[in-house]
């Protein structure tokens, strides 16, 4: 699935389905734009989550910019309060891609939020920094914070670029704050325990970002 919603339960559910089973009311539309991440978390539901074949997140090729147009087009926007691009890899590992689908969302659609949900890793990715490419064009940008140490962090996300990952994460998380009007780190519920959190939180706070404890899909 290209474009798709989320249901109780950890259920991903084509536009189409999620209407005939919840027929009214707004809800997140989730652009899923790569397989492709620069992560292996051991926590990861990818790994382990098994989807019937018409409601599944794994790409069969990778899409080109005028099909993942073509599924906006044909979205029942009425029904969507916020743009969500998310999917089962990581957004920036296609960051031409995502800025410009990010552009034609709010070019046709400016009243609606948008949003990003990465691991921060995309200026390791890239050799540069990359958070002004998101100017005037992401609302919110959600960003794994995993561990409250590069040690912990690396053990749970196996990031291919090694320990570094865990700084550049938060410097870009810092740069994002110039660019990005929300900024938020997440961590994941029962990965890690009350401690684990607190200190997450308080490296947060110091870097005046917020924490956001994000419940864990075990369906």
């Amino acid at each position: 699935m290209l474009v798709y919603a989320t249901h109780k339960g950890g259920r991903y559910l084509p536009l189409g389905e999620s209407l005939k089973e919840q027929p009214e009311g707004k809800r997140n539309l989730y652009v899923n734009i790569t397989n492709e991440c620069n992560c292996a978390c051991t926590f990861c539901l990818r790994n382990m989550k098994k989807m019937a074949e018409e409601s599944s997140l794994w790409l069969k090729k990778r899409p080109t910019v005028e099909e993942l147009k073509a599924a906006l087009d044909d979205v029942p926007w009425e029904y969507i309060q916020e743009v969500v691009f998310c999917g089962f890899g990581e957004p920036t590992m296609q960051l031409a891609v995502l800025t410009e689908l990010l552009h034609y969302v709010k070019e046709k659609h400016p009243e609606l939020p948008t949003r990003l949900n990465t691991n921060g890793l995309g200026e390791l990715e890239y050799g540069r920094e990359i958070a002004a490419d998101f100017a005037g064009i992401l609302d919110t940008i959600s960003i794994s914070l995993n561990a409250s140490n590069a040690e912990r962090y690396y053990e749970l996300t196996r990031a291919k670029y090694g320990l570094k990952s865990y700084e550049a994460m938060l410097d870009f998380a810092e740069h994002s704050k110039k660019y990005v009007p929300n900024v938020v780190l997440t961590i994941v519920d029962k990965v890690e325990g009350p401690e684990e959190i607190a200190k997450c939180q308080a490296i947060c706070d110091e870097r005046g970002l917020t924490l956001r404890v994000r419940p864990y899909e075990d369906s």
